[in-house]
């Protein structure tokens, strides 16, 4: 016995278009232009930052070489996009988003803000 639904208005939807109807469109990203921040040294990655980002400013920390960005909790794509764009990564060990500075160096297994001198680029120049 087969049936058949009348009811035009029903508000269930199949799989696929619940899927594409939840889902907004991922920010993109110039993969050149992350490649190109990736090997700026600190003082100009913390100039781009300054100057595009403003609101990374206060989160941004110098650790050694590297730059690090740490949030409270998950963030939007668009953030997660932006800080992309930028040339960090995420460092899934240390809850980070971790920034080279053209150093790309051997993984440390120990805490490099316990090595090498660490502090907030807003503490030494004021957005």
């Amino acid at each position: 016995m087969t049936t058949k639904n009348t009811n035009s208005n029903s508000e269930l939807k199949s799989r696929t278009a619940q899927h594409v109807e939840g889902k907004t469109e991922s920010p993109k990203i110039d993969l050149g232009r992350r490649n190109r921040n990736r090997a700026l040294p600190v003082e100009s990655l913390l100039e781009l930052i300054r100057k595009e980002t403003p609101d990374f400013w206060n989160l941004a920390e110098v650790v050694g070489q590297w730059v690090w960005i740490q949030f409270e909790g998950k963030q939007p794509p668009q953030i997660t996009a932006a800080v992309s764009q930028l040339g960090f990564h995420w460092n899934n060990r240390r809850q980070v988003w971790q920034h080279p500075c053209g150093q790309i160096s051997e993984r440390a297994d120990f805490d490099p803000r316990c090595k090498y001198r660490s502090y907030f680029a807003a503490d030494q120049k004021p957005a």
